[in-house]
């Protein structure tokens, strides 16, 4: 009798093979499973015009970031824990954490989630109402002309 493969580790199998398959040919998102067969963990580098605080405390152009994404166990039922790696200026990320779990819904793909992480990123997406960074989330407020900070469709062909 064959046995019957978790639930989640098929859910884990699936979002690889998705993720693999939307991104491989990417020129704004490459992203690297780290840990696990089928990966639990994945860095997604991102080449995306953004912002970055200065010496001075005012943002500065940025164009490289990195994301960390773990899948807890309790995956997909919960958000999957995203934290930034490389520095940045928004007011919904802080070095900790990116606030992601507001819209988080069990049904949504991985890869999606990917995406959405680059938009926030280029300020296609923000929410000043309930930031993690109140500093970032005034200056989008007052710049907000100036926003997106990148414009460019970062959703792959593979996933239209």
């Amino acid at each position: 009798m064959p046995t019957k493969i978790p639930m989640r580790t098929r859910r884990l199998t699936s979002d690889a093979q998705a993720i693999a398959s939307a991104f491989y040919a990417s020129d704004s998102i490459k992203v690297t499973p780290l840990a696990g067969d089928p990966p639990e963990a994945y860095r997604i580098d991102y080449t995306v015009q953004s912002l970055e605080r200065g010496e001075d405390g005012q943002p500065k152009p940025r164009h490289e970031h990195q994301v960390e994404i773990q899948l807890t166990s309790d995956y997909p039922r919960m958000s999957p824990k995203c934290k930034m790696l490389t520095p940045i200026f928004h007011p919904n990320i802080d070095p900790a954490t990116i606030c992601v779990g507001d819209h988080w819904t069990a049904g949504e793909r991985l890869a999606d989630l990917i995406v959405r992480i680059g938009e926030m990123i280029a300020y296609q997406q923000y929410n000043i109402k309930s930031p993690l960074d109140a500093e970032a989330a005034m200056w989008a407020d007052l710049n907000g002309a100036s926003l997106p900070t990148d414009a460019k469709n970062l959703r792959p062909a593979a996933m239209e």
